[in-house]
Parts: C-alpha cells; sequence; structure tokens
C-alpha cells in the first residue's frame, strides 16, 4: 500500500498491529483521527498511554484495576473463602456479567503451551498456591478451575490440582456447559452462571 507520507504511514503501521485490525482498517483509522480536532486526538493518545501507566494488577489476584487491590478483593460482600481461577481478566468480566458468582478471583495471566512457549513460571500459578498455603488475603476453603475446554486449559488445569492436593482444599471446575474448545469470554451469560453455579469436584 503506497501512502503519501512517511507520518501517516507510521501511524498505520502502529493501528495496523492492533488485534483483528488489517491495513485498510488502520488506514481509515489514521484518516479519521488525522481529521479530528488536535486536542481531541490528544486525549485520545494520553488515555492510551495512561492505559499502560496508571493501571495496577492487584496484589491479591491479579486483575487490573486503579488501586493496589482492586475492587473485588476489597469488597466484605464477597464470599472469601472461594477463589476462581481464570486465564484473564476477559474471564473476570464475563463471569461477574452472570452475577452469579460471589466469590474472588486469581488470573493467571495465560495457560500452559509448551509449543507457544508458556511454562508454568510463565503463569500466576506460584502465587495462587502461596495464597491458599499462607491463607493471605483469606483462607481458601474452594479453589475453582475456569480455565478453556481446550488442551492446554486441561492440562494447566490437572497440573494446578495437582499442585494444590497436599494443601487440603476442595478443588472444582465448571459443569461442562461451556462447549469444548470454548473461552469463557465468548460463552452465553445464561450457560456460563449455570456452569458456575452446578460445578463439580475436579477429577485430575
Amino acid at each position: 500500500m503506497d501512502l503519501p507520507s512517511k507520518i501517516l504511514e507510521q501511524a498505520v503501521e502502529q493501528l495496523a498491529t492492533l488485534p483483528g485490525v488489517g491495513k485498510r482498517t488502520a488506514l481509515r483509522y489514521a484518516l479519521h483521527l488525522l481529521n479530528e480536532d488536535e486536542e481531541r486526538v490528544r486525549d485520545f493518545a494520553e488515555a492510551m498511554v495512561h492505559l499502560k501507566t496508571g493501571l495496577y494488577r492487584c496484589r491479591h489476584c491479579r486483575n487490573i484495576s486503579d488501586t493496589d487491590v482492586c475492587p473485588i478483593c476489597a469488597s466484605d460482600k464477597r464470599q472469601r473463602g472461594i477463589v476462581c481461577v481464570v486465564e484473564n481478566i476477559q474471564d473476570v468480566m464475563a463471569i461477574e456479567n452472570t452475577q452469579q458468582y460471589r466469590g474472588l478471583y486469581h488470573v493467571l495471566g495465560g495457560v500452559i503451551s509448551p509449543i507457544d512457549g508458556v511454562g508454568v513460571h510463565d503463569l500466576e500459578i506460584a502465587s495462587l498456591l502461596r495464597r491458599v498455603e499462607t491463607g493471605d488475603p483469606a483462607p481458601v476453603e474452594e479453589v475453582i478451575l475456569a480455565l478453556p475446554t481446550t488442551m492446554e486449559g486441561d492440562t494447566t488445569n490437572y497440573y494446578i490440582n495437582r499442585q494444590l492436593q497436599p494443601l487440603g482444599v476442595k478443588v472444582t471446575t465448571l459443569a461442562r456447559g461451556v462447549a469444548v474448545g470454548d473461552s469463557l469470554e465468548y460463552a452465553d451469560e445464561i450457560t456460563l452462571g449455570r456452569s458456575i453455579t452446578g460445578r463439580i469436584p475436579f477429577e485430575g
């Protein structure tokens, strides 16, 4: 794609790095921003920078937050003895949207995937085990494994379950309302809600 400006070309290249954005869409976005008021473009750019520099990872659950401890972990209205282990922050949002779960979370930041170079030490598994072992911020009675129903998700479930067994905590998993191979963020709220409330003991 030949463009009349190196500056425009650089903007298009950066926008095209976003998921699902091809060169033509990136060009449309760049030209839209070019036609906006300078103040609005500055606000847009500052919001993107602040997204990277201003957010915290909750020190308990690793969810994103505007503060050191996220509102879910800080709430006294949650069932603090139940921790739902999820792959990413989108899964937290998906489960929260069901309004069927009142426990806490632990965000792994991915799943074990040797083919993608993701191993145990790349994920927040050690912090989960430490959380269960120490009871910080609250004693854990049940861990719900709510990872994707994929080979990588099942491998991660199995590994975490093996590590949790000596700690004597109850381990459950979602009922199979979520189709095999699906991510939680794409499951409809009713199906996901029923999968959470109907969770079953993990067998691995």
